[in-house]
Order: C-alpha cells, then structure tokens, then sequence
C-alpha cells in the first residue's frame, strides 16, 4: 500500500470509529447547555423568573466556561484526550443533573455558573483532538460533521424536552425538573465509556495498520511544521498576535446569534400559543435542514479549499433571515425565517473552525482554539442577557432579533476584512 492509500485509509477508519462518538458526546453536551431555554417554558412561572433574570441565568454559564476554557485545553494537551473528556463529561453531567434542585434566583445563577466551570474545554479540545487526527484538508468536513451534533441536540433535544415537560407533577415533581434529571444522566454515562474508548494519538491506535499509522502521523507532523513556520506555535502567540484575536471576534458575533437562536427560540415560538410538545417539535424543524446544509457546505469548502467566503456568506443569509423573522407576523413566515437563520449559523461553523487550526499548532493551538472559543462565547454571555432586557423593556421580540441580525451582519463584515488581511499577507510573504 503507497503511503497516500494508507493515508486516505487511516483517515477514514478515524471517521468511522471516532467521529460518531464524538458526534453523540456533543448532542449531549450541548442539549444540556441550552435545555434551560425549554425548562423556562415552565419554570420561569414556577419560580418567579422575570426574561431579564433568565436571560442573565442563561448567560452566566459563559463566565464560568469562558474563565476555564484556557486552562483546560492546556491540562487536555498535557494529560490526554482520553482521560480529560471523561473528566469534563461526567462533571458536567453531574451539574446538569443537580439543576433540577434550582429554587430560586441565586441557586439558578450558581449552578449555571458550575455547570460553565464543569463543561469548560470541551469544545476547544475536541477541535484541538480533531487536529491529531485529520490533516487540515480533511478538517471543514470533519468539523462540519462533529458540529452538526448541535442542530442535531435540537432535533432530537426539543421533542424530547417538550415531552418531558408533560411528566409535570409525575411522582411529586415538576416536569423541567424531570427534564434536567433525565438529560443530565447520559453525559456521565458517556464520560466512564470515553475512558476505555478514545486513542489519544495515531501512534496509538491499534485498530489502524503500520503503514496507516506511518502516513497519518507524517502527513500531520510535516503540517505542523509548516505552521510552526507561517503561524503561531508558541504559548504566547496564542494571547498576542492579531489574527487570532479577529478569529476571536469573529466568533464572539457568530456565537451571539447562534445562543441567541438556541435559548430564546422556544419562547418566541410560544408567543403563538403553542403546547409545550407542539414547540418542541417546531423547534426541531430549522435543525434538520442545519445538520444537513452545514455537512454539505463543510465538504463544499474542503473541495475548493476555500474558507473566507464560505464562513461569511452563510453569516450574511443568517444576519437578513433574523430581520426578516423580525418583521414576519404569522407562524408559518416566522419559522421559515428561523430556518434560515439556522442553517445561515451553523453552515459558517465548519469552514470558520478551519481558520484557526490553519495557523495554531501545538501550544499555540492548546491555547489559542481555547481562546478563540472563549472570546466568541462571551456572545453566549452577552446576547443572552440582552435579548432578556430588550424583550422585557419592549414587551416583544422584535428588537432583540434584529440586534442578533447586526451581530451576524458584523460578524460577515469581520470575515472579509480577515481575508482581505490574509491574501494580503501572503502576496507580501511571496514578494519577499
């Protein structure tokens, strides 16, 4: 077997086995981060909770994620995949669970907080795993791919919440109690199998032939290399250089849209009278055509080998269907509208992920993916909470969609002028 046969074969054994785990321990990880947004359908009134202190609830997970996130991808580079996903699934599974004891404002915002700290690393250090892995022209399609767990989350999660909500009262407890109970199991679950079955590098994987091995971890090593000469491989690159602070905001507007969408949807949904099951399955709808799209834009973008224009067009679409669903009126226009902001979102999150693990390796990118998603999430903090005061001073949500479509809107505008300043780089490196 040449060395590109027994590389393509490695690779796509490493899809095979390792790509649907990951993809189900991200179903779950992010089902647990946003299900509040279907428990307040019910536990706002329970509890008393104004839109102002429930989105500030929501929010407040990211100060805990966003403090930890660095910290953890470091600890993740040092001590291993395998033993430090396990780590944060089962802890973070175990936060989940106790939300189902929330009384009141202080316990909400506490273990909101907790369950940020827990979960803190996860998503930067799958990223940082993927780049062991799968050589960069491979990593759109492969991020897609784990990334489509998120509408995926949605798809499966909203049913799933909305009919755990009906168990209101079952054996004396309250149905977004049940929901918080039965959804945070599966992530402890997971996090005791993750020990015995993730590899933590190519070299180590029994399940790939010698020579697959051999091309896999050559291929990756000699990218390495070149990124340690075009990019940042340093500890402190990571917290300096201009590039990976854009990358940084860029993924601060994007992720202001993309939680704006997964907390709130449910109750502007409600705004139309709707059950608690019958919002769960609408829910569900913008999701299906996501994990689709966002998989097919992902290889698009592997294929041509192009990454500006794939990450801001969909962020464009997004920016103008949120307008729209502002403007809309009745369901039907108001859920295609949804629609299109969703798979707007989660298209441009395969081709975005492949910017930065373009230019970070090593501790570079231990650090750097961490900080990047920790700056795009402090979105998840802000947007939150602004939404919650809109909606509460306005008495709709009209206002607050259209802050999310000028924060997508912004983010498209940032990706252009990120690639302006790449092209420009590179002419500038070939003239020298």
């Amino acid at each position: 077997m040449d060395q590109e046969r027994a590389l393509q074969s490695a690779v796509g054994k490493a899809v095979r086995r390792l790509m649907p785990f990951l993809i189900l321990c991200y179903i779950i990880c992010f089902l647990d981060r946003v299900n509040v947004g279907f428990a307040a359908l019910a536990m706002n009134e329970d509890l008393g909770f104004t839109p102002a202190v429930f989105g500030t609830g929501a929010g407040i997970f990211f100060i805990g994620y966003i403090l930890f996130e660095v910290p953890s991808n470091l600890a993740l580079h040092r001590f291993g995949a395998r033993i430090w996903i396990a780590r944060i699934m089962i802890s973070w599974g175990l936060v989940s669970m106790a939300m189902a004891l929330v009384s009141g404002v202080t316990s909400f915002y506490l273990l909101r907080l907790l369950l940020g700290v827990a979960e803190a690393g996860f998503f930067p250090g799958i990223i940082l795993y993927l780049t062991y892995w799968f050589p960069a022209r491979e990593r759109a399609r492969v991020v897609a791919m784990f990334m489509a767990a998120v509408p995926l989350a949605t798809v499966f999660g909203g049913p799933l919440s909305g009919a755990l909500l009906e168990l209101d009262g079952f054996l004396g407890i309250k149905g977004w109690q049940w929901m918080f109970l039965i959804e945070g199991l599966p992530a402890v679950l997971l996090g005791l199998i993750t020990l015995r079955f993730l590899t933590d590098r190519p070299e180590q994987a029994s399940w790939l032939t010698v020579a697959e091995r051999e091309a896999l971890t050559a291929r990756l090593a000699a990218e390495a290399d070149v990124t340690r000469e075009t990019g940042y491989h340093q500890l402190s690159h990571a917290f300096i250089r201009p590039r990976v602070l854009m990358l940084g905001l860029i993924y601060f507007f994007l992720c202001s849209g993309l939680y704006g969408i997964a907390f709130w949807m449910p109750q502007v949904i409600q705004t139309f009278g709707l059950s608690p099951l019958k919002i769960g399955f609408l829910t569900a709808i913008p999701y299906v055509f996501a994990a689709a799209l966002m998989v097919i834009w992902g290889r698009r973008s592997d294929r041509v080998g192009e990454r500006i224009w794939h990450t801001a067009l969909p962020l464009a679409l997004a920016g103008i269907a949120f307008i729209w669903s502002a403007v809309s009126g009745p369901l039907l226009p108001t859920m295609i509208a949804l629609t299109l902001v969703t798979i707007g979102i989660y298209a441009a999150l395969g081709a975005f992920w492949s910017l930065p693990t373009a230019i970070l390796t090593g501790l570079g990118a231990a650090a750097g993916l961490a900080l990047v998603n920790s700056i795009g999430n402090l979105g998840g903090l802000i947007a939150p909470a602004v939404i919650g005061v809109l909606r509460q001073e306005t008495g709709d949500f009209s206002a607050a969609l259209f802050f999310l479509a000028g924060s997508l809107l912004t983010g498209a505008a940032l990706t252009l002028i990120f690639g302006y300043a790449q092209r420009r780089r590179d002419r500038l490196a070939e003239a020298a």
